[in-house]
């Protein structure tokens, strides 16, 4: 009798071989499949398993992206820049003081580029636009109007908003005159029409080393730096003074 060139199998053999099983979902999977497979699926009740599965499994969709919501934040700091050409027959006027000098900035108002400055800082602090939006060149209301109003709108914008300003830091560009003796009258200008002590004004100048526009005697610049902090906080830190006072 013939026989085939392979051995045949033994049957003791065939039957220790285990039965390849499908994954038993449900109450039958293991915990190990279950943990590492199913997931949130666990969580799930009988009657919604079959019908979720599939897409927990099959796809993944990305979540729409919402827009985050703005921190409720206490202090805020806002950056201003100001830079005007000085011109023959303006007045030369910062920080709302007048100072002799054959030439002014050109602008629309008195063009007084510190007090600019300060503005937008304090405007850019709050989020509520720059000096532009509130006083528009194209307007014949601030033709030649001082400077020092803007400022006093701007105050109360943001106490409108619920902030109360803590500090001002400004530093003025110009080749000459020499600033020096003026500043701590710029610094009272300020203060006053902010409704601030002179302490919490600081006002330094600089010379361009005749580099650029600055340095040339063609323009006056200024920069400055504001911190707001929400009222709240404000009257939070008084109480606290009164109190320790008592």
């Amino acid at each position: 009798m013939k026989t085939s060139g392979r051995a045949a199998k033994p049957e003791a053999a065939v039957a220790r071989t285990p039965a390849l099983r499908p994954i038993a979902f449900g109450r039958r999977a293991s915990s190990g499949v279950r943990g590492s497979l199913l997931g949130p699926w666990k969580s799930l009740g009988p009657q919604d398993r079959g019908s979720t599965l599939p897409r927990l499994v099959g796809r993944n969709k990305k979540a729409p992206r919402t827009a985050p919501s703005a921190p409720q934040t206490s202090i805020r700091a806002g950056l201003g820049n100001d830079l005007h050409r000085l011109v023959a027959g303006r007045k030369l006027v910062l920080g709302g003081v007048r100072i002799p000098f054959e030439k002014g900035p050109a602008g629309h108002s008195d063009g007084d580029a510190l007090a600019h400055a300060v503005c937008d800082a304090l405007l850019g602090a709050a989020a509520l636009g720059d000096i532009g939006r509130h006083f528009p060149n194209t307007s014949p209301r601030w033709r030649g109007a001082s400077s020092l109003l803007f400022l006093q709108r701007v105050c109360k914008l943001l106490k409108d908003a619920g902030y109360a300003i803590a500090n001002v830091d400004a530093t003025v560009g110009l080749e000459r005159p020499r600033l020096s003796p003026h500043i701590p009258r710029m610094q009272k200008k300020l203060a006053l029409a902010l409704g601030l002590n002179p302490s919490q004004i600081s006002v330094k100048a600089k010379t361009g080393e005749g580099v650029d526009a600055v340095g040339r005697g063609e323009a006056v610049q200024a920069d400055a730096v504001a911190l707001i902090v929400k009222k709240s906080r404000v009257e939070s830190q008084e109480s606290k003074v009164k109190n320790s006072k008592h």
